[in-house]
């Protein structure tokens, strides 16, 4: 085990804390030096909440020195998406229109954190109202990948992934919409999982696709995922589209780590031609070490999938536009009054106030989707868009006949430079093409570090999908790959990122 706090794992940080060798406050104080020295460079947070933190690493001690019954995770501390609403803590969803905005109440995942006594680091990073593959879209700058500062660290949870990636936190909650919590993991070398639509409360989340739409853990190792998947998941009566039936038991399956006969399938559609070689290499190599543990690989054809993305960017649209109306300059947020105009009508100020709160992403993407819901056309593209997404749910019921878990990497590429995507909105879509069925379908995912590429030494991801609400399958494939390619690489992968003191002296 590692005696620089900041690197050791959450479940590491768990035995630490349960042990008595070392205080809730200890290991907060460290992870918030460690922000202050790096966060500079990799700008994972948007908000730091150095007291907060502290309040409750202390209340964490004084609970266990109590005797009061804990989560393992209790004195852990963890960073959140500002996609949340966190009570007394700003929530801007990396938007100009929610800047200063401080909600009176929590989400039901925070407030079950809260509950848990893992201390809250901070609200991290994101594209805008969770719009973009690249961080790029935040309307206060880019997050950046700790692997290479001037390269993306994944959208729309760049804040997350690049916290964890960069020691800053061993713990942080993401939010899956077409990949946003797997992508990152996949280009920064870290563990996202996307749980079974409505088995984690989607209350208190601030919406952009309320169908799509899904938070999650996001960590260094399978198991830390699985601890707190345990923590924020089951049934909330606040949350309509909650499931009612208890958390899958993610973590008894990552420590058992058993795959023997497990039939793997692999995804004729999100393999080969478009991935890069490296990230296809890499994948390829994960497939063989889950042979050598036991499990048995069949190939799966889910030939709906070839139009997911186009499904998925009618869907999200469209339900973007309709969730992002609330935002009329009304009720809370930014206010902006038009220039030349004595005695502006609330249409004035609604116009001058979206249009100086809305980046370019979000007008996009509003936009289209008011197109698709409009009058003579819903039922050609809205309408359309949704039977596919039937025909995609029906290939993965066909496909889960055949396996017990789907497997392809997790993105196409590693992570391309900050800006070389910005202007080609379509291109940026495209990082997102092995992720969007599960968002579609509403099954759970997780994506595993899978190695470097060999063309750049960037990491790639190892996407694992399994059937609605058998959310322990994933960890039980993903906890058994980590532990193979870890020791076949001497040791996490994370160890072979660059150390980030000599930018940031």
């Amino acid at each position: 085990m590692t005696t620089d706090l900041t690197r050791a794992t959450a479940a590491e940080l768990a035995d630490l804390l349960g042990a008595g060798s070392v205080s809730s406050r200890e290991v907060t104080r460290a992870l918030l030096d460690r922000t202050a020295a790096v966060d500079g460079a990799v700008h994972s947070y948007l908000h730091v909440d150095e007291a907060g933190a502290l309040a409750a690493a202390d209340a964490a001690d004084r609970a266990r020195a109590a005797g009061e019954p804990l989560h393992a995770l209790a004195g852990v501390p963890v960073a959140v998406k500002d996609v949340m609403a966190t009570r007394g803590l700003p929530t801007t969803c990396g938007s100009r229109i929610l800047q200063g905005w401080v909600p009176p109440y929590d989400a039901t995942l925070v407030r079950r954190l809260r509950e848990a006594h893992l201390p809250l680091l901070g609200k991290t990073n994101m594209d805008e109202f969770a719009m973009g593959s690249s961080t790029e879209h935040s309307a206060y700058g880019p997050s950046r990948n700790p692997w290479d500062l001037e390269r993306i660290p994944g959208g729309s949870g760049g804040g997350s992934s690049s916290a964890v990636a960069s020691f800053q936190a061993p713990l942080a909650i993401g939010t899956d919409t077409g990949g946003s919590i797997r992508q990152p993991a996949a280009v920064t070398g870290t563990v996202g999982a996307k749980p079974t639509y409505g088995g984690v409360s989607r209350y208190g989340l601030v919406a952009l696709a309320s169908s799509l739409d899904q938070a999650g853990p996001c960590s260094r190792t399978v198991l830390d995922s699985a601890l707190l998947h345990e923590v924020i998941g089951g049934h909330d009566p606040l949350d309509s589209t909650s499931v009612d039936a208890p958390v899958p038991p993610v973590v008894e399956a990552a420590r058992r780590a058993d795959v023997a006969g497990l039939r793997i399938g692999i995804v004729r559609e999100l393999t080969g031609e478009g991935f890069q070689p490296g990230v296809q290499a890499r994948f390829d190599e994960a497939v063989q070490h889950l042979v050598d543990a036991g499990a048995e690989v069949v190939e799966v054809s889910c030939p709906s999938f070839t139009y997911a993305l186009a499904a998925y960017y009618l869907i999200l649209p469209s339900e973007a536009s309709s969730n992002l109306a609330r935002f009329d300059a009304m009720r809370y947020g930014l206010r902006v009054t038009p220039e030349g105009v004595a005695a502006p009508s609330a249409e004035q100020v609604m116009a001058a106030t979206r249009d100086a709160g809305f980046g370019d992403e979000v007008k996009r993407r509003i936009i289209l989707g008011t197109y698709a819901l409009s009058s003579g056309y819903y039922d050609a593209y809205y309408g359309s868009a949704q039977k596919v997404r039937r025909l995609i749910a029906d290939d993965f019921d066909r496909a889960f006949e055949a396996a017990d878990v789907l497997v392809s990497p997790t993105a196409p590429t590693t992570a391309f430079r900050l800006g070389d995507k910005l202007e080609d909105p379509m291109a940026m879509y495209l990082n997102d093409i092995a992720t969007i069925p599960a968002n579609l379908a509403g099954i759970p995912g997780l994506s595993v570090p899978s190695g470097l590429a060999d063309e750049d030494g960037l990491p790639a991801g190892f996407q694992v999908l399994a059937p609605a609400m058998a959310d322990d399958r994933l960890y039980a494939v993903g906890a058994a790959l980590e532990a193979r390619l870890t020791a076949a690489w001497g040791g996490p992968l994370l160890d072979r990122a660059p150390d980030l003191s000599e930018v940031t002296r």
